[in-house]
């Protein structure tokens, strides 16, 4: 029963989050149209660099022989 309980209160917990954030990001929107944008664009745009960086690392450690690689 406790198993339940906890994994209803995550998803609580996550919904709850989530909604907080997509409200906040209306009012923001709705009152600060552009700089809401370019804030927007701007963290989309640090994320694309992140997972480009992170894929080009990833290549770079497949590279290496099979004994050489870390477990």
């Amino acid at each position: 029963m406790t198993e339940k309980a906890s994994a209803r209160a995550k998803i609580i917990g996550l919904l709850t989050v989530v909604g907080l954030s997509a409200v906040t990001m209306l009012w923001l929107y709705w009152h600060y149209p552009l700089s809401t944008s370019l804030a927007t664009v701007a963290i989309l745009a640090g994320f694309a660099l992140s997972v480009r960086k992170a894929s080009s690392s990833d290549i770079e450690d497949t590279d290496m022989e099979p004994s050489e690689q870390s477990v």
